[in-house]
């Protein structure tokens, strides 16, 4: 009786929509545009459509409660951590107002939590024990030319002494040899000692290497006069004797131009069972837009950034050891721009894509390929298309993990280039000779795009912007998904809202997919009206979750061994035809290098179903799992939570 009723509804709702589409003939544009509004509701909502499109629907907290989310990770308790720090809002951080919520997406409840620094723009992953690890952040908010009213710029010390280091303090004054012109110190730095170095054949001295230190500096007056435009030596105040002719100042130009973003050493662990931050020892570098990437022995590598004075940090990565809670820098360095795309390969080596977010060289660390962090070797992958246009592209280890086969998504050119890719590439690491070859393309250039693994080892890759933070309008309301079995594209329900930067998707345990954030530099094609953050949370409910029936999966244990196996219950056992473990994302500006989907034997007896977990622990990286059955058509469980120690 209600499938009548509905269909009767259903037939007076279409009727309904013609009435409203042939008066929007005689009475003009508005009839026209909410009837055809009308009529796409009608659409959408359809059953039939939803099985075969998916469907959206927008999550609007309620107002005290919203922020402007930059980052967010699904924590082994099934909520989702959402960050913002000052949230790309100067005076949120010129108050020290830093954000921090976690939602409950099964109950819907919101909570907010005390954030103890500014973790805008900072660096995450997911820790062995659950814990999130999120390291770095920001110091000081960029200054356009034009707001800087005090000249400054980077100072390199020299400390020419090789018995011992020496400490400038904050406010240290140094005064240009040539120009008179006097700079002061914003913060304290250490300055190691000279190196002495000696002739490897025959012993002999040859000189000593001054150790550098690198300092923010501005002039003591505001005004133009005090700029410099040419190199010089500065003479430092306040030392005399030996540590007056040991140590000196070396600027390039101290003007009055844009200053960057600034980073922080500090780094927390999120505990998800007590909700809070828990500090631990600070970084060696200060990084904002770090990349967090876990390597083979459960360390966690620490990659680029910028500095405390808004430099680059130079290549000097280093690692996270989660027993001792300290960093360590690596052997050797290497360069990358912000936020690039590193992935732990199954031999322990790490995999660069190309892909990044934003500041560095545009000539230096953006070739993709293999980095053997041990040794420092760095193997180029070729092929790659539209290689200049990198920047704010997404990449994706494509399920199952156990190929290593990965997909590049869209991109731009750097910095604030109008310039968008199409492109899909694919790159197979298990080649001999890997290089990348072109996927299906996308209909529009894209920036931002974010792409999440579903559990029926497909990718849902949704949104993103046309032009850099969406301007001119350029919001792409599509989306895909990509079967990477056959290697093709179908598009699917378009999002109800546009996503560009600081934007990203989540997969949750129910096998839905959550998007969130978006800061777009203007709101409108002419670009001159100012972009608003987008605080609405969005969620994607794939057609998988639209068929009449879908898998079960409970009991069994919460703890399952690289290489043992572990037994669960379900009622439709025998329809079961996949198993997939799925580490949980941490997702922001278009990188998420956590999540991956891994293929586990299992056989099936009776309502059992007993699961195997891989030996290789690269393929299979300590922490916890959400642990999916899927059926014949793909429909996947919901979760159960697995922890591989």
């Amino acid at each position: 009786m209600r499938d009548q009723a509905g269909r009767r509804r259903a037939r007076r709702f279409a009727i309904g929509t013609v009435v409203v589409l042939a008066l929007a003939g005689m009475n003009g544009p508005w009839l026209y545009r909410f009837g055809t509004e009308k009529y796409h509701q009608y659409q959408i909502n359809r059953p039939e459509y939803k099985a075969e499109n998916g469907h959206w629907e927008i999550v609007d907290f309620p107002e005290e409660y919203r922020q402007n989310t930059i980052h967010a990770a699904l924590l082994r308790t099934g909520k989702v951590l959402l960050i913002a720090g000052s949230g790309n809002n100067q005076d949120n951080f010129d108050a020290k107002k830093f954000d921090t919520r976690i939602w409950d997406p099964v109950k819907g409840t919101i909570k907010k939590v005390p954030t103890p620094n500014d973790l805008f723009c900072t660096g995450h992953t997911q820790l062995a024990n659950g814990n999130l690890l999120i390291a770095g952040g920001t110091k000081r908010y960029e200054k356009l030319k034009g707001d800087v009213t005090k000249a400054g710029g980077l100072m390199i010390v020299h400390n020419e002494n090789p018995d011992e280091p020496i400490t400038l303090p904050a406010g240290t004054k140094f005064t240009g040899k040539e120009n008179g012109k006097t700079f002061v110190s914003k913060d304290p730095v250490l300055v190691p000692r000279a190196k002495k170095v000696f002739d490897k054949a025959t012993g002999k001295f040859l000189r000593n290497d001054p150790g550098l230190g690198r300092i923010y500096v501005e002039a003591q007056k505001s005004g133009s006069k005090y700029e410099t435009g040419t190199q010089d030596n500065y003479r430092i105040q306040g030392l005399s004797g030996t540590d007056a002719r040991n140590t000196y100042g070396i600027a390039q130009k101290l003007a009055l131009d844009k200053k960057d973003f600034q980073g922080i050493r500090d780094a927390y662990e999120f505990d998800p069972v007590a909700e809070k931050y828990i500090k631990v020892d600070p970084m060696n570098e200060a990084r904002w837009y770090p990349t967090l990437t876990t390597l083979s022995d459960g360390k966690i590598l620490s990659v680029s950034g910028l500095d405390d004075i808004g430099q680059l940090v130079p290549g000097k990565n280093e690692v996270f050891d989660p027993k001792t809670k300290t960093w360590t820098y690596t052997a050797k360095t290497r360069q990358f721009p912000t936020y690039p795309a590193l992935f732990l390969m199954d031999n322990g080596k790490i995999f660069y894509s190309g892909s990044n977010a934003g500041y560095g060289p545009d000539n230096i660390g953006r070739d993709p390929g293999i980095w053997d962090v041990d040794t420092n070797k760095f193997t180029k992958i070729p092929g790659l298309s539209d290689a200049k246009l990198m920047e704010t592209s997404g990449t994706v280890l494509l399920p199952p993990a156990q190929n290593e086969k990965y997909m590049v998504i869209g991109g731009g050119g750097v910095g604030e280039s109008k310039e968008s890719s199409n492109k899909t590439r694919l790159v197979d690491l298990k080649d001999a000779s890997p290089k990348f070859t072109d996927g299906p393309s996308l209909e529009k250039g894209t920036r931002y795009p974010q792409a999440s693994v579903l559990p029926d080892d497909t990718v849902l890759i949704s949104g993103g912007s046309e032009d850099y933070r969406g301007r001119g309008d350029s919001n792409i309301l599509q989306a895909r998904i990509y079967d990477a079995k056959s290697n093709t594209m179908k598009r699917v329900a378009d999002p109800l809202v546009g996503r560009n930067y600081h934007s990203g998707s989540i997969l949750l345990p129910d096998g839905r997919v959550m998007f969130f954030g978006s800061d777009s530099l203007y709101a409108d094609k002419a670009n001159t009206k100012p972009g608003k953050f987008e605080q609405r949370i969005e969620i994607y409910t794939p057609p998988y979750l639209y068929r009449d029936s879908r898998p079960d999966l409970s009991g069994g244990p919460k703890t399952i061994a690289h290489g043992e196996s572990g037994t669960f219950t379900s009622k439709t056992a025998s329809s079961i035809k996949k198993v997939r473990l799925i580490r949980p994302s941490a997702s922001t500006h278009v990188t998420d290098v956590d999540q991956r989907s891994i293929a586990l034997d299992f056989t099936t007896s009776g309502d059992k179903v007993t699961v195997t977990v891989p030996k290789n622990g690269n393929l299979v990286q300590s922490g916890w799992y959400m642990l999916f059955v899927d059926d014949a058509q793909g429909t996947p469980s919901t979760a159960q939570w697995v922890k591989v120690p």
